[in-house]
């Protein structure tokens, strides 16, 4: 069974163990496991999940960090038909309550104690302050630790109950399934500021990780970090999904340090680290970094923010990188749309995020969709194999990103040079990026707003030299109220994850607006453009 014939992640399970048996497939702390280990662990994980009444198309939550424990439970969930629902870390209650609930899973993996928070602890205090039903589709809880309350379940417990589920059963179930089933549900933000939930089936997954493998040169023998976020699809998918398939070693790190990483570098003799510009960066201005051997290292790829070109040639010189890429993709379209390929020039790879990979269509349109020229900024559209189902649930809001004829509306604004290189000028949704992470103001202001001293609320990106972007406020206060910024960003930390959180608050007597009421965020920018961050 090779790539061409695998039609679901649990075929892929199966193919990677019967090709790369006794190769090394996980690396977590001091636990190895094999190839063939890691589909075992995975069939025990689908009997669970079987036991415990998962259904095909059943919504299975996963709120954890990276570890080789997420990544059985994921690819067990999935391979009992189950449509995958990965969790930010960096969530509070409320948001992954929010997710819970609109998702109706069934099922929820959620780790134990991180970075000094209980999830579990987290979850029911936002459950506990929320008026309504709760969560009334989910049926179970499992801790992914050693340690659970009464009416939640071990993972060590978990994995028991599916004892009574044979081979058989796993294997018929899997077999169930087939390319055109949803195999993840990826909640995104937008403009609405309600995260919105992406629907990808097996088939669109495969190829189009199949795709990034290789143009990534990904293969047997190569040793990856995923620093990325498993609950991201860089993290998930050109992670996890894309070792399945060439057989490479994934090492799984929970939270990203720049010396942890080097650390593992040299001790696991890594070549692969793909990552956004700011992790490549804090590794290279690290103190210390020429006191550890790097020299195994060959392959990167970063994300669609335009990188200086100085980056890619010290990725090359002090990294000792071969193939450095830069890509562009969103949630809508797979994770992946545009990529570098290993023969472009730094030039290319520093200014641009590639061409449209294969099997896609990608264009610029002006205002009234009419296509336009090279060089012309316009919304970058895209179409083909790897544009999203829909949104789950919301059928009004997929009808706003999908055009008649099938092309996506990214929201993002661009240009195509002559070769059909893409390059990312802007954002329509006035998205920002944090450290990698994707923050929307809709969302953001969404919370403000309902802070009892806050009448409105407009958030802007602003630059910030070691995040590249991070958020900056203007807020209306009440008549009276003497809410401070550093208050206002005290409460805001306890109410969203802290890539969201803005990093400086200015208050206004109103917010600037055009005749139809909408906020002038332009003239937000020009004034933040007189008040930069320290």
């Amino acid at each position: 069974m090779d790539d061409m014939t695998v039609r679901t992640i649990p075929e892929l399970v199966r193919s990677a163990a019967e090709r790369y048996a006794d190769t090394e497939a996980v690396v977590d702390g001091r636990t190895r496991v094999s190839y063939a280990e890691l589909a075992a662990r995975v069939d025990r994980a689908t009997a669970a999940c079987m036991a415990n009444g998962v259904r095909v198309g059943d919504r299975v939550a996963i709120w954890a960090p990276n570890t080789l424990d997420w990544i059985v439970a994921a690819l067990g969930a999935v391979s009992a038909g189950a449509v995958l629902v990965p969790l930010n870390t960096r969530f509070k209650g409320g948001e992954a309550a929010d997710v819970l609930r609109r998702s109706g899973a069934r099922l929820l993996f959620v780790t134990g104690a991180f970075l000094g928070t209980s999830y579990v602890a987290s979850l029911r205090r936002a459950l506990a302050e929320t008026e309504g039903p709760g969560l009334p589709a989910l049926d179970r809880v499992v801790v992914l630790s050693d340690d659970a309350p009464a009416d939640f379940l071990t993972w060590k417990d978990f994995l028991a109950s599916g004892e009574g589920v044979g081979e058989e059963e796993v294997r018929t179930r899997a077999a169930v399934l087939n390319g055109s089933h949803a195999s993840d549900l990826i909640y995104t933000s937008g403009t609405t500021g309600r995260p919105k939930g992406v629907v990808t089936t097996h088939a669109q997954t495969l190829r189009a990780y199949a795709t990034w493998a290789d143009l990534a040169g990904l293969g047997p023998g190569d040793r990856y970090l995923i620093v990325n976020p498993l609950f991201h699809t860089f993290g998930y998918k050109a992670g996890v999904l894309a070792c399945l398939m060439r057989g490479a070693t994934m090492i799984p790190q929970p939270v990203f340090n720049a010396t942890a990483t080097l650390a593992h570098i040299a001790k696991e003799r890594v070549t692969a680290l793909p990552g956004p510009p700011t992790l490549l960066e804090s590794l290279l201005d690290h103190p210390e970094r020429t006191s550890y051997d790097l020299t195994s290292l060959r392959l990167t790829v970063t994300g669609a923010a335009v990188i200086p070109e100085a980056l890619v040639e010290r990725l090359r010189r002090d990294l000792g990188m071969d193939t450095v890429l830069t890509a562009y993709g969103l949630s809508e379209a797979t994770g992946i749309v545009t990529m570098c390929r290993r023969e472009d020039e730094d030039t290319v790879i520093a200014t641009t995020s590639g061409r449209a990979i294969p099997g896609t269509e990608v264009r610029v349109v002006d205002a009234h969709g009419t296509p336009v020229g090279p060089g012309v900024k316009g919304e970058i559209q895209v179409r083909g194999f790897n544009v999203m189902q829909g949104y789950y649930e919301d059928e009004r809001a997929t009808r706003q990103a999908l055009t008649p004829d099938g092309w996506l509306r990214t929201g993002d604004v661009g240009t195509l040079d002559p070769a059909g290189h893409l390059r990312i000028t802007d954002r329509l949704k006035d998205m920002y990026i944090v450290g990698g992470f994707n923050a929307y103001p809709a969302e953001i202001e969404h919370v403000l707003r309902r802070h009892p001293d806050i009448t409105d609320a407009a958030v802007i990106g602003v630059p910030d030299p070691r995040l590249g972007e991070v958020g900056r406020a203007y807020v209306v206060r009440r008549r009276g109220a003497t809410t401070t910024a550093d208050d206002l960003i005290a409460w805001s930390r306890r109410e969203m994850a802290n890539y969201k959180v803005p990093r400086s608050v200015e208050f206004v007597t109103e917010l600037p607006r055009n005749a139809s009421g909408k906020v002038l965020k332009r003239e937000l920018r020009e004034r933040a453009g007189d008040h930069p961050l320290g």
